[in-house]
């Protein structure tokens, strides 16, 4: 593949930010390794610009999430970890 001017070279890049990572402390590493689990994903930038529903909420709807809320406030705020849903449903 060829380079045009002013395009960027992803793989030099790579190089010099492993370079980096080499040359820091395994304090500044932890510290890197926290705030990239802070970036956001494709997924989530992508979800968090999405446009609102325009579909109207169905009473169905507003019960679901009611009695969602209500499970989650009877369990500590806290879901199910996702490895459990997969061992119960065999998913591993």
């Amino acid at each position: 593949m060829t380079k045009h001017a002013g395009e960027i070279d992803m793989s030099d890049i790579r190089k010099e930010v492993h370079e980096e990572i080499d040359r820091m402390t395994d304090r500044q590493v932890a510290g890197l390794k926290k705030f990239l689990a802070t970036y956001p994903s494709p997924l989530a930038a992508a979800c968090r610009n999405a446009p609102e529903s325009d579909e109207p909420e169905t009473e169905e709807d507003a019960r679901l999430v009611a009695e969602a809320e209500e499970w989650l406030r009877q369990n500590g705020g806290k879901g199910i970890p996702h490895e459990e849903i997969e061992r119960e449903f065999r998913l591993e």
